[in-house]
């Protein structure tokens, strides 16, 4: 073809209006994909679905091309394109290369960003290998650890590793960067390790720490970002301020990190709610007492809850943080009636949501309830989807959502998002645990006992994880080691409950019996669940539906 004949066919595309199809196309075509990222792990649909969106789009193009070429919207309707116009492709020609190059590049770039969402959807979907990470970290990678309380008095420790976490959690919402979780960073605390061999544990390119000397109204904060493979400093500033300004002295962290680390943000950066400092403070204490687990910690936890809630009424994290408490104490610890707990927990979590219907963490509440107490799957799933399109990277809503998986007898997905939580959480005994639970209901016992004992060789005094790993042993024909691991088990019930099926699986049923007598005399409130699961395991099926239905 002569130059003119290109010339003519180009300008014939543009008369067509193909380089306009192609960039809207393309762009469309590229949200599209980010869509479908989202969307994807929050309603739990299979990872074949990003390819296939991906195939669809790709194999959409050339059909969307060749349909602008022959058709033409009019007002009439969608016609054939008819023939040029005597001198219409000559005026196109004519016209200056400054009114004729911008078709050819917006489509150039609709078509790129269509090729680019395809392959970083493909990279989404493809499994990290050793090797990937064994090449590093990423640049734009990060670990907040823990504070030094630099106060007099040392109860004042929740306020600097309640500011330590806010900042992770502010960090946690850049795309772009990847921040390890709260329960890795804060695992070492107290330890004296340099930050590189911090950095390398948790698998991050730097590192933020600081201290916070908190006196009455007045608060001075150090924070400094330093590179981890070699410890150099790149950025260190200190704030002497009123508490008032304890919200705005977070945000100017977070945006020098972003700086420093030349990260180039998509959309506006994020912000700390600003709330009355009284009442925040109250909350840091709140949520640290919570941490324990203990009937003590929930019921001072749930009093300063309340007591930050007289002061900010609008408080969301503070209604969502009362109802996980709610939760806990009626489905956990049995220390409030299973009825009465989830009801306070249900209005508690939906009164958040009233206040910040966009709160993640009151959704994923409200899936547990709907899952543990209602045993409506079909709702927990929208709930617990709802928070992880909110907030993808939570620690707390991914285990509700490997906890859902479960439930939904989707094991390998569970499985793969219990590891991804791992990956994300590399130190923390619970995340291991996790994992090796579901694969041990997935029947991978030699997988489900490897995690298990990396859990243990975490956190020595894991509650359940010497069950777990007394259950895992039982189901692969070992009975003596996994009595062992039973009689190891930290919480009370939970090593009556293993007692009770181990003694039974190596034959002595009155040490058995024994057991499952004391169960009953302990936790018959709270447990009837698991006391019928034991009842299962020694073949008592009428006995054990009885205790289904308490």
């Amino acid at each position: 073809m002569s130059n003119l004949g290109y010339q003519r066919f180009f300008a014939e595309l543009k008369r067509r209006r193909v380089f306009r199809v192609m960039a809207v196309y393309g762009i469309v075509g590229f949200v599209l994909l980010q869509i479908v990222d989202l969307v994807v792990p929050a309603l739990l649909l299979p990872e074949w679905t990003y390819r296939f969106v991906a195939l669809i789009l790709m194999l959409g193009f050339p059909v969307a091309i060749v349909l602008a070429w022959a058709f033409e919207s009019t007002p009439e309707g969608i016609k054939r394109t008819g023939e040029a116009a005597p001198g219409e492709l000559g005026a196109i020609l004519a016209a200056p290369a400054s009114q004729r190059w911008p078709a050819g590049v917006a489509a150039l770039i609709g078509a790129t960003a269509l090729l680019a969402g395809v392959w970083y959807m493909g990279r989404q979907s493809a499994p990290v290998s050793s090797a990937d990470m064994a090449s590093g970290p990423v640049a734009a990678s990060i670990a907040v650890l823990p504070f030094v309380n630099m106060s007099s008095d040392p109860e004042q420790e929740y306020f600097s590793d309640g500011i330590s976490e806010e900042l992770l959690n502010l960090l946690a919402k850049i795309p772009q960067l990847q921040v390890a979780a709260r329960t890795s960073s804060f695992s070492f605390k107290d330890q004296n390790l340099e930050i590189p061999e911090i950095a390398d544990r948790l698998n991050v390119a730097h590192v933020l720490e600081g201290s916070v000397r908190k006196s009455d109204d007045l608060v001075r904060i150090t924070a400094q970002l330093i590179r981890a493979d070699d410890g150099f400093h790149l950025w260190s500033r200190t704030w002497s301020r009123t508490l008032d300004d304890i919200f705005a002295i977070q945000d100017e962290i977070a945006a020098d990190v972003v700086e420093q680390l030349q990260i180039t943000l998509l959309g506006a950066a994020p912000t700390v709610e600003v709330i009355d400092p009284e009442a925040y403070a109250l909350f840091l204490q709140a949520r640290q007492l919570g941490r324990q687990f203990s009937a003590e910690g929930y019921e001072r936890a749930n009093a300063l809850y309340e007591h930050a809630l007289e002061i900010e009424p609008e408080y969301a994290a503070a209604w969502s943080g009362l109802a996980r408490n709610y939760s806990r104490q009626a489905g956990v610890l049995g220390t409030l009636s299973y009825d009465e707990g989830y009801r306070l927990a249900r209005e508690a979590a939906n009164h958040a949501l009233k206040i910040n219907p966009e709160y993640a963490p009151a959704y994923a509440v409200l899936g547990d309830i709907a899952s543990s107490h209602d045993n409506d799957l079909a709702a927990a799933a929208r709930h617990i989807g709802r928070a992880l399109e909110l907030d993808p990277t939570n620690s707390d809503i991914l285990g509700s959502a490997v906890s859902l998986s479960r439930d939904l007898d989707r094991l390998d997905g569970a499985v793969a998002l219990a590891e991804y939580v791992v990956a994300r959480d590399p130190v923390y005994a619970g995340a291991h645990l996790r994992v090796g639970n579901r694969y041990r209901d997935a029947g991978r016992l030699d997988e489900a006992i490897a995690y298990i004992r990396t859990a243990l060789s975490l956190n020595p005094g894991s509650s359940i994880a010497h069950y777990s790993l007394g259950t895992a042993l039982l189901f692969k024909g070992e009975p003596e080691e996994g009595l062992r691991a039973m009689q190891q088990e930290s919480s009370p019930g939970w090593r009556l409950i293993g007692l009770a099926i181990a003694h039974y699986a190596l034959g002595q049923a009155e040490e058995s019996d024994a057991a499952l007598a004391e169960l009953i005399d302990k936790y018959e409130q709270q447990w009837a669940y698991n006391i019928a699961e034991v009842l299962a395991y020694r073949g008592e099926t009428d006995r054990a539906f009885e205790w289904l239905d308490k």
